[in-house]
């Protein structure tokens, strides 16, 4: 999984069950994808267990033992230190066999970043739809492309069910997808699956996501900082270097086709352009891979099949993270001032949410 370009860009929260299951007695979707949704996050809670008892079983390998008992430490850190939820999410720990929770699907028009979106009750309309199986994640794809769109999909590691449902059965488990990553980016990935639970806005993908994103950073700082070992600060360094050199070129890619879609050109002229830029972006990213990077592949998969679905979703996890760390320093850099702020925020209507994310410090 490391090799994903999703690792560079934390989890995304795919399936609400409680906003499935009130599809399926509602009437409201599609029966079969809702149904998709429940089974496949059913089956992952039926394969979770209890950590204590997988640590106690002799069966566990001593590898995953180890990983069992650093994810209870920064279950506790995130708790102890960033004032996120003290419950059962992330307590019990799942064996999938398989290479990701899910496959999330997205789209956009040929000339377009906008994502293609889905409606569901609890958590609105989102610009993915998620798969627990992916021969049915490709066939959805193929159905969008046959209708002129720009498709990707790919595999997630980690989902959150935003905490809406009740005892520890429906807690979010530790999953075999994740539970391997390097350890400062287990720990971002845990932090940021649990910041879904302090805050979320129905129906707005950029502001819950860049708000998760924005708890990851300072969250894996401080672990970083406080608990993590010096061979694991050099191994996150160098990842988060070529991270952020990821962040800037797409952005800069992106930016560039933001502009030039919504220029006066001709569809002739957009479609040129496009080409040229994304020929751009493959060759800055190959100077990067065998220039500073030292050959790390890890990046190829993304850039051979990126697309205007591919750019889009990026938005999703970045666009809005600098307000909310410059809101997090205006809050003294304390956890549950910042989490109080974002949930009155989150509670305004989208455009006032925007607005008074942007504002300028009074």
């Amino acid at each position: 999984m490391r090799v994903l370009w999703m690792a560079g860009l934390g989890s995304i929260a795919i399936v609400a069950l409680a906003g499935a299951v009130l599809c399926l007695t509602s009437g409201c979707g599609s029966v079969g994808y809702l149904t998709q949704s429940v089974q496949g996050h059913l089956a992952i809670l039926d394969a979770a267990k209890p950590v204590a008892d997988w640590e106690a079983d002799p069966a566990t390998s001593e590898k995953l033992r180890a990983r069992l008992v650093l994810s209870q430490q920064m279950r506790d850190f995130a708790v102890a230190e960033l004032a996120l939820p003290d419950n059962a999410s992330y307590r019990r720990y799942a064996q999938l066999d398989r290479s990701a929770a899910v496959w999330n699907v997205v789209a956009a028009p040929e000339l377009s970043l906008k994502l293609e979106t889905w409606c569901f009750p609890v958590v609105g309309c989102v610009g993915y739809r998620g798969y627990f199986d992916r021969a049915q994640a490709e066939a959805f794809a193929a159905r969008l492309r046959a209708q002129g769109l720009e498709v990707r999909v790919y595999g997630v590691p980690a989902y959150s069910t935003l905490g809406r449902l009740p005892g520890s059965y429906f807690a979010d488990p530790l999953l075999s997808t994740f539970i391997d990553y390097p350890e400062v980016e287990l720990a971002r990935l845990i932090f940021h699956e649990l910041s879904h639970q302090v805050a979320y806005a129905s129906g707005d993908t950029m502001f819950n996501e860049s708000f998760a994103t924005a708890v990851e950073r300072f969250g894996s700082r401080r672990w970083m900082d406080e608990r993590a070992s010096p061979a694991a600060r050099a191994e996150y360094l160098a990842f988060d270097t070529r991270r952020n050199d990821f962040r800037a070129l797409t952005m800069r890619t992106r930016d560039a086709l933001e502009l030039l879609y919504k220029s006066d050109a001709s569809d002739a002229d957009k479609r040129a352009g496009k080409a040229a830029l994304m020929r751009r972006m493959r060759e800055d990213y190959a100077a990067l891979r065998d220039g500073p990077w030292q050959g790390y592949a890890g990046y190829d998969a993304w850039f051979a099949n990126a697309n205007n679905a591919s750019l889009g979703v990026l938005a999703a996890y970045t666009e809005l993270v600098p307000a909310f760390e410059r809101l997090f320093e205006r809050e003294g850099r304390d956890p549950a001032r910042f989490y109080a702020e974002v949930k009155r925020l989150a509670d305004l209507p989208r455009d006032a949410r925007r607005e008074k994310l942007a504002a300028p410090p009074s």
